[in-house]
């Protein structure tokens, strides 16, 4: 190992500015970078993005490069200033350390780049900017309980001829609008809206490394390191967009203009942007920005000081290092605030430490957006020597959620396997379906919105091929086994794709009848149906297959894309998932809020032998259905179940051949007959809904103008008890909005730092809520050290 590289924890100098990387004018650009070990730094300017297209330039910007020496500064940081317009060119960093090794990579920060990523470009963000993009708004997500998530790739989306779509796999797809199959239905992006989801999940969309993005169509990678299709996990560069997914990857502001293009698509729409995330490794580390600048630096290490392996892929990025976790935090802030991004999925979470997630959530949300939805895997790929891992519970609180795997695993079984669980066929898995029901709060969360379900993702089986699996219907199908986008077996994949038939025993006039069907509509049903928040895989609505590969991460588009012909052939299969959704986002029963909104509302009325019964009462969430029945049974054939008490009848909105937020037909009955494989909803009475909370509006004042890690722990709201954080400023000062159930005489709080580091005052305090018929209360709070408990803050406004 050469003397330049270091133990990480030795380097102290640290920088706070928000300047790193490039800051453009027409007059003069400005280049920062953090190399606090290096001897000597340079920018070298450079004509072309070195992949042997010309950009025009002549004079003193030759290929071979144009040395500028960089000054060193506090923090660590080299800095240059070089005057003129740049706007065109590519730049590198060129290190030197003291053993006399020179690294050249580039910029950390960079925000554009030549294709394939080898050089930083210099361009002006302002150019990137689609018509309207200042007027551009994210959608309304007034709790995270709304949210309805649906996880899909770029490619995928658009890539079969049946898409009717024109740039198949690219960004600019999803700006084609008016699209129709022969049947009139509608595709792309209509389909999207049509669904009813409020959240597009994109699989990584930043720049990966291991497509390539100036390959011609038809023609062999011209490297082994590169394949046709990718799932993005593999980071190259963090703040720029995937250029293969560009209709100009050797554009440098294209990709970021068609990105914005897409995104501005999906908000007209009413959809929200989720991107994929994976601060946890990276797929290069020495030809990385990271390791050539500062060695060793950015990588975690184990205890003998080899770089350590829990992401599965030979490194891990050590979130805990200050420098580190500035970079994400200044990464995630970057996409939310130039491209308008509405949360953030990330990826092998568990690699993260907790206090990078806990500081991730409250400063996005207090600075950029109160709105954003952050969720993540809370494990790791391998053994780790972080001790402060943000697995399932640590979450407890934070403001962000994490997948539900025990309610995956409880509702279909294994994730690759014949192995079954309760949609699937196994007794015994009702308890652990339950618990996800109420939103596993007696789990590993304190409130429901801690908890995405789901059945299944991009990992693993999807959920059409899973089902075929527990049903032993695999070899029946023809379903292929792969390896790495290749048949085990050899021989041409497109023929046994087309070769393959996991529809076989679908009569196409009859649909709903058939049993895989019904036990998909069945897992996601329970899904839609639950407290918390779901997430779905694209293409379930249409019976998707990826034709039995169970890592599709680089398998073609005969494997991955989603074929629209599906919509056509399996319409009932969409119109009951539209329905369900509809369903949910129409009715706050099914989207409680806290803890004990749902420990008051939700009653287990059976959930034995098949069967799960719950009934969500006395207008749940201020729902206006006074009690709703939901019905889960598993088994073959029919079952009867005993109805609550009621004084008129039932009616029933969802059954074995329709979903949907309107009844269809009745009873009268103390009991109902559900169809085998099948749910049901029912609601005896409708009545005017009911205000679900008064909202108490918590203004703090602090004179040092710091809010960093202060939050409020709150008891008596009758809805969400515990920590509640400060989501946006205002006047200089940190609001939280608490909801507290209507007629709550007083609520109970303390201002505390962090997880109780200091506490504002010195005993509890309490906010006086009777009195008023304001929807919310306003309450302003300033520091101060108490002497005695149990001093109450007077409201200082009230407003309606």
């Amino acid at each position: 190992m050469s003397s330049n590289y270091i133990n990480a924890e030795s380097v102290m100098e640290t920088y706070e500015g928000k300047d790193l990387g490039l800051t453009y004018s027409t007059e003069y650009s400005m280049f920062k970078v953090w190399a606090p070990t290096a001897f000597a730094v340079s920018l070298v300017l450079y004509a072309t993005g070195g992949n042997g297209i010309s950009a025009g330039h002549t004079g003193d910007y030759k290929d071979s490069g144009r040395i500028i020496n960089m000054q060193r500064s506090d923090g660590g940081i080299w800095e240059v200033r070089v005057s003129g317009d740049l706007k065109g060119r590519y730049y590198m960093y060129r290190a030197v350390f003291a053993d006399g090794s020179i690294n050249e990579a580039a910029d950390p920060y960079a925000t554009a780049v030549s294709a394939n990523g080898v050089r930083t470009a210099v361009i002006d963000l302002q150019d990137t900017n689609p018509a309207g993009w200042d007027q551009d708004t994210s959608p309304a997500l007034p709790h995270p309980a709304d949210a309805v998530i649906y996880e899909l790739h770029v490619r995928d989306f658009s890539a079969h001829e049946s898409s009717g779509l024109t740039h198949k796999g690219k960004f600019k797809a999803f700006t084609e609008i008016g699209l129709r199959d022969a049947a009139g239905h509608a595709l792309g992006i209509d389909h999207l809206a049509e669904l009813g989801i409020t959240h597009v999940h994109l699989l990584p969309v930043f720049d990966f490394q291991t497509v390539d993005e100036l390959k011609v169509p038809g023609e062999a990678p011209r490297s082994p390191l590169f394949t046709d299709y990718n799932w993005g996990y593999d980071p190259q560069h963090y703040n720029v967009p995937e250029g293969s997914y560009s209709t100009d990857p050797a554009s440098p502001p294209t990709r970021i203009h068609e990105f914005k293009e897409m995104v501005q698509a999906l908000h007209s729409r009413g959809i929200s942007v989720i991107m994929d995330v994976v601060y946890n490794h990276t797929y290069s580390i020495e030809k990385g920005p990271f390791q050539p600048l500062v060695p060793d630096y950015y990588y975690r290490h184990d205890y003998s000081g080899r770089l350590s392996n829990g992401s599965g892929v030979g490194n891990e990025l050590a979130t805990e290092q200050p420098m580190v976790r500035k970079y994400i935090k200044d990464s995630l802030s970057y996409w939310a605030s130039e491209y308008h991004i509405d949360g953030f999925r990330f990826d092998l979470m568990g690699l993260m430490d907790s206090v990078t997630m806990r500081e991730i959530t409250e400063e996005l949300r207090l600075e950029i957006n109160p709105n954003l939805l952050l969720y993540g895997e809370p494990w790791t790929g391998g053994d780790s020597p972080l001790a402060t891992k943000t697995l399932k519970g640590v979450q407890r609180g934070k403001g962000y959620a994490v997948f539900n795997d025990n309610f995956r695993s409880a509702i279909k079984g294994d994730s690759d396997g014949w192995g079954k669980g309760f949609a699937t066929g196994e007794y015994g898995k009702e308890g652990a379906v339950a618990s996800g029901i109420k939103g596993a709060i007696h789990e590993f969360t304190d409130s429901p919105v801690e908890t995405v379900n789901y059945v299944t993702a991009h990992d693993n089986l999807n959920l059409w091929d899973k089902i075929l699996a527990t049903q032993g219907l695999r070899q029946e199908a023809r379903l292929l086994e792969l390896e790495n986008g290749r048949l085990r077996s050899g021989g041409d994949l497109e023929t046994a794709v087309e070769q393959a038939d996991p529809y076989f025993a679908i009569d196409t006039l009859d649909v709903l009848e058939n049993e895989t069907v019904r036990r998909s509509l069945l897992a996601n049903g329970i899904i839609l149906t639950s407290q918390g928040i779901p997430f779905l895989h694209a293409g379930d609505e249409l019976l998707r297959s990826k034709y039995g590969d169970h890592n599709s991460y680089r398998s073609p588009d005969c494997i991955n894309a989603i074929r629209w012909e599906n919509k056509k052939k399996f319409i009932p299969v969409f119109q009951y998932y539209k329905g369900l959704i509809e369903l949910r986002r129409g009715h706050p029963a099914f989207r409680l809020h806290g803890r004990q909104e749902i420990e008051r509302s939700l009653e287990f009325l059976r959930c034995d032998s098949g069967v799960i019964a719950y009934v969500l009462k006395n207008h749940a969430g201020g729902d206006g259905w006074n009690n709703i029945v939901v019905i889960y049974n598993a088994n073959m054939g029919p079952v009867t179940q005993c109805l609550p008490e009621s004084s008129g009848c039932w009616n029933i909105v969802v059954d074995h051949t329709h979903a949907g937020a309107e009844a269809f037909r009745q009873t009268e009955n103390g009991s109902i007959e559900v169809a085998g494989l099948s749910m049901m909803v029912l609601y005896d009475k409708y009545g005017e809904p009911e205000p679900r909370s008064k909202v108490v509006e918590v203004h703090y004042e602090r004179p040092d103008g710091d809010y960093r890690g202060w939050n409020l722990w709150v008891w008596g709201t009758g809805i969400q008890d515990g920590q509640r954080d400060f989501q946006h400023m205002e006047d200089g000062h940190a609001v939280a909005r608490i909801e507290v159930l209507p007629g709550t005489a007083s609520i109970g709080y303390i201002l505390r730092l962090n997880d109780w580091e200091e506490k504002d005052g010195t005993g509890d305090r309490f906010i006086n809520c009777s009195g008023s018929e304001e929807q919310v209360l306003k309450v302003t709070i300033r520091e101060r050290k108490l002497e005695h408990d149990g001093e109450a803050a007077d409201p200082l406004q009230r407003t309606s």
